[in-house]
């Protein structure tokens, strides 16, 4: 099955979960006030998609004049945004799931993960134009026969892993 397949799949079951897990969160509290909660997220929903528009472009651009790489910026606009859509997206599980991407902790570790598979899906010159210099932990080896690549210098052996770089 494709991943369009998938994501219809995907996007039934949620319409089914949604539903369900209304009728009973309104069976506890009462209709009116589920309508009333969920009017009220889309209404935050709305305005936090103009707020976290406009933080993330300003964000941006800030960047992009004083030369740093805008990376960073835009996974986390792109990780608020996402917040805000899903809190429009009428449901209470949506509506949590918009909550805590805008919870900071949260909003941080998914920036983390957009940039992860950006890196991975786009070449790493461009990467590293978008992020910045990748970081890379490094530990010297016995010199072999076979260069590989990587070499550092003729006859030095370089073995290591990219990782994250701290928290500025």
């Amino acid at each position: 099955m494709r991943g369009l397949g998938w994501a219809a799949i995907g996007a039934f079951l949620l319409v089914i979960a949604e539903i369900t897990v209304f009728v009973l969160v309104a069976r506890q509290i009462g209709w009116g006030w589920a309508i009333l909660i969920g009017l009220a997220t889309m209404a935050l929903g709305f305005m936090l998609v103009k707020r976290e528009g406009v933080r993330a472009w300003r964000r941006f651009r800030t960047a992009l004049g004083e030369g740093r790489p805008a990376g960073g910026e835009v996974s986390d606009g792109l990780t608020g945004l996402l917040g805000a859509l899903l809190l429009i997206v009428p449901g209470f599980l949506t509506d949590a799931a918009g909550l805590l991407l805008l919870a900071p902790p949260v909003r941080a570790f998914a920036g983390r993960q957009v940039r992860r598979v950006a890196e991975r899906r786009i070449s790493p010159a461009a990467a590293g134009d978008l992020f910045g210099p990748r970081i890379v932990r490094a530990e010297r080896g016995t010199p072999t026969a076979e260069p590989t690549v990587g070499t550092s210098q003729p006859g030095e052996i370089v073995e290591g892993e990219i990782i994250d770089p701290p928290a500025r």
